[in-house]
């Protein structure tokens, strides 16, 4: 048994999410963690929203209302969407609690006192207007590197550098349209370069990574200056340093504090846990493994800011130092990250209308249908596009008339003509060839699946099903009843026994159905936990509540492989999995983006 980290990247709360944020590190960061409880190891998958820095202070401004309510309000919106999709977190908290903020100014204390966050004047923008300041992240221009007209002031998306607002073409602050004013103020970065030395022999010796995101970090290299962590903005974490924590304009970075929260979901895991040490196993063990599940746009912060923190941390720069209270903090097995999803062709934009939120989207789907459409047809390793046609075709065509067609038609026989489970006697060659196939497929899907290859896995778990309905095709049991009912219920009971594995296999990227299929075959308990919403109290803020992802998994630890179906088992009459899709529902949905109803 090994301990694996599934730390996924943190849904930023200025707003309801939608399904191209799920594509990148929803699915596919539950889909491993299901499988790897399902292999025997032990998972813990944390994460949370992300409620600080510019964006969601000007949102506030403009409804109206504080920061904090502001984030309160999403909070709960994603929380109760990403339940309803069914993502198994062990914890999935928030950056505003108590915890998350002695944590991450405890990380800002160690990096500074190892000597990696170094004071440097820099140049900062100011809205000429209004004399406040223009976060990097709220200035656009053309970027110096790439020439890509849209890059952010901290970032281009084009190119993946980071960058200086001062540094853009033709800036202007994406607020009013002004050319911003830069003035002189005062910052801590982190000395990236001081860390370039280890950041490169861990890089050097990562092996199966995708190449895309292995590519895209070594090439940051190429580049390495000292990256600011901290902010002229007032909605954040204090600097934690005399002189600092009082100044009411001066915050910690949102990306220094954000990707801490892997970090700190631990930690506060850990203490409701009533094991407040817990949390090292998986982070100071070094055979512990780790798996970081993001979008493209994420990769430098994952690949080269969290690992130089870390570093920082423990003082394995050219600096040295000491370790933190942390211990010593293990980086990254592999960062996985994925492409982007658009959708009819492009980019998801809220303020355009094109757009569908999760919650939209599992208020009219099964959430087991987009799951799959997104295991099977994502962005894992390049950019992918959501149509509702293609969409209606993989839910009719592939979900109800392969995989819940066998379910049904095998369920079925068995009901009519059996009544339960029947022993596997007197079995034929093409009895056994099925069976060992089924059997033989759990190996593959699983390395590919622990490869981050889901699409290979599902595809190979749908190739099971194929094979078991034309065994059912082939043997032909319904015409067996009256001229051989001792075959038919062999054969039947060879269905049952392959219907059975398949669902094994599609678990981790179909729980809810999963679920059904176990009990449809006569299964009692919990075959695929769900995670449910709890509402709980801050632990160093008393009086303040939120909710929290958490759930019980433990019923599916070790159960990946055969389960032998248990002959005399009753089957009741079948309820199909999967709902079919009328022709109605393309036109019906582009109507509604097209006129934006909700």
């Amino acid at each position: 048994m090994s301990r694996i980290l599934s730390a996924v990247a943190w849904p930023y709360a200025n707003g309801p999410r939608h399904i191209g944020h799920v594509a990148g590190f929803g699915v596919p960061s539950d889909v491993f963690s299901r499988y790897m409880r399902m292999a025997g190891e032990d998972v813990l998958m944390v994460s949370g929203t992300d409620e600080h820095g510019t964006p969601i202070l000007v949102q506030a401004e403009g409804e109206g209302v504080s920061a904090q309510e502001l984030a309160d309000r999403y909070n709960r919106v994603i929380v109760e969407d990403l339940v309803s999709l069914g993502l198994s977190y062990d914890l999935f908290t928030r950056t505003t609690t108590g915890n998350h903020y002695k944590v991450a100014q405890a990380m800002f204390k160690a990096v500074h006192a190892n000597g990696y966050m170094i004071e440097q004047t820099t140049r900062g923008a100011i809205s000429p207007s209004t004399g406040r300041t223009l976060p990097d992240r709220y200035i656009e221009g053309t970027c110096p590197i790439c020439g890509y007209d849209g890059a952010r002031g901290d970032q281009c998306d084009s190119c993946g550098n980071q960058l200086d607002a001062i540094d853009l073409k033709n800036p202007v602050s994406r607020i009013n349209g002004e050319t911003p004013r830069f003035i002189e103020t005062e910052h801590f970065f982190l000395d990236l370069p001081a860390l370039v030395g280890p950041l490169s022999e861990w890089l050097g010796a990562r092996h199966g990574w995708r190449p895309n995101v292995l590519n895209f970090s070594l090439n940051l290299l190429n580049d390495v200056r000292p990256r600011a962590m901290t902010r002229d903005i007032d909605w954040g974490i204090p600097v934690p340093l005399d002189g600092w924590s009082d100044n009411p304009s001066k915050r910690l970075y949102v990306w220094f504090d954000a990707v801490i929260g892997y970090l700190s979901a631990s930690i506060e895991w850990a203490r409701r846990e009533g094991d407040p040490d817990a949390w090292r196993q998986w982070w100071n063990d070094p055979e512990a493994l780790s798996y970081y599940f993001m979008g493209k746009d994420n990769i430098t912060f994952h690949s080269q800011i969290w690992p130089g923190e870390l570093l920082a941390a423990n003082g394995r720069g050219a600096k040295g130092g000491n370790l933190s209270e942390f211990g010593d903090l293990q980086l990254p097995t592999e960062v996985v990250s994925s492409e982007f999803l658009t959708m009819e062709s492009s980019k998801f934009s809220s303020s355009r209308g094109h757009v569908i939120y999760v919650r939209d989207m599992l208020s009219r789907y099964q959430p087991d249908a987009l799951r799959y459409f997104i295991a099977v047809a994502g962005p894992e390793s390049s950019d992918a596009d959501f149509t509702w046609s293609e969409f209606k075709r993989r839910t009719n065509d592939e979900l109800v008339a392969g995989w819940g067609n066998l379910v049904n038609r095998t369920a079925s026989l068995l009901h009519k003509n059996v009544g339960s489970i029947p022993e596997l006697t007197d079995l034929q060659d093409v009895d056994r060839a099925a069976l060992a196939g089924s059997e033989k497929a759990f190996g593959a899907v699983g390395d590919l699946i622990r490869g981050q290859r889901q699409r290979a896995a599902v595809n190979e778990a749908m190739r099971v099903v194929g094979d078991a309905n034309k065994y059912l095709a082939d043997t032909a049991p319904w015409k067996l009843k009256n001229e051989d009912p001792e075959r038919m219920r062999t054969v039947l009971g060879v269905a049952a026994q392959l219907v059975t594995d398949a669902n094994t296999m599609l678990a981790p990227f179909l729980p809810h159905s999963a679920q059904k299929v176990h009990e449809v075959l006569g299964g009692e308990g919990t075959f695929a936990p769900m995670p449910v919403m709890n509402e709980v109290e801050d632990l160093d803020l008393p009086d303040r509540h939120y909710p929290v992802i958490q759930g019980d998994y433990s019923a599916a630890h070790g159960t990946w492989g055969r389960r032998q179906v248990v002959p005399g088992t009753p089957i009741g009459k079948p309820e199909p999995a999967f709902v079919k899709l009328d022709d109605e529902i393309v036109e019906s949905e582009l109507e509604r983006m097209r006129t934006g109803d909700e």
